[in-house]
């Protein structure tokens, strides 16, 4: 019998589907729960705390050793070791270290950051300033994307660079990059929003953001998207 703070499905949702319907403005009940579901792609783990309901993605051998699979993302016992660090009445225990520690030494893998998730709409018609496409792949922005995403395109203008790629779960995601000598200006405001004009087939747009990066927090916010929620990605260990 799973725990009553836990939510371990043998057909349950995937984290795509929860994403889209996220985007849709279908959120998680808000019950205090956690969901397991198996990780989306070898690439990608971690854990997504959306308001009271935090979804973790990854693929957790149970007690006998047997990992989730996408047709079968968990066991009732799935992450039985892991239970006992989430108190009913704590809603940030997911996302606190004794978990995310838990969580990596059952993975392998170690927390990348800690992120504040939030999303935006796609907007019609050119971007508000003038883009470069670039095919330059060493810009230290670009070279961070390739390493998390697919299907990256990015583009410059004088003082910044903006890009897209699919993420997670193959999400679209962007980020943005403001030179230091052009900050305080309002770049960074109207390059995220340049994104949600350059994202493709109308899908909506994800964006993480470290939450000490109060100018950027704001340029987003600025920009039109909206917190959603807090996620942390689980990398693999980097190789010396």
């Amino acid at each position: 019998m799973s725990s009553p703070t836990t939510a371990a499905h043998r057909a349950g949702p995937s984290l795509r589907s929860l994403l889209d319907a996220a985007a849709r403005g279908d959120f998680p009940p808000a019950d205090g729960t956690v969901t397991f579901v198996a990780q989306p792609s070898a690439r990608d783990a971690g854990v997504i705390a959306f308001t009271a309901h935090t979804v973790v993605f990854a693929d957790i051998a149970d007690a006998s050793g047997t990992a989730g699979t996408a047709e079968c993302p968990a066991s009732e016992d799935t992450g039985a070791g892991l239970r006992a660090l989430l108190p009913p009445d704590d809603l940030s225990a997911p996302l606190n270290p004794p978990f995310l520690s838990a969580l990596c030494a059952r993975t392998g893998r170690v927390v990348n950051n800690l992120d504040l998730l939030t999303l935006a709409a796609p907007l019609p018609g050119p971007p508000p300033l003038p883009l470069t496409e670039t095919t330059d792949r060493s810009h230290p922005r670009i070279v961070r994307a390739l390493q998390h995403r697919d299907d990256v395109r990015a583009w410059t203008a004088p003082g910044g660079t903006v890009l897209i790629g699919r993420g997670v779960a193959g999400r679209w995601e962007t980020a943005v990059e403001v030179d230091p000598d052009a900050r305080g200006k309002g770049l960074g405001r109207l390059l995220a929003l340049a994104a949600r004009h350059l994202v493709p087939d109308g899908a909506p747009l994800w964006a993480q953001i470290a939450p000490g990066n109060a100018a950027s927090v704001r340029a987003f916010l600025a920009a039109g998207f909206a917190p959603v929620g807090a996620e942390a990605l689980l990398a693999p260990p980097r190789r010396p």
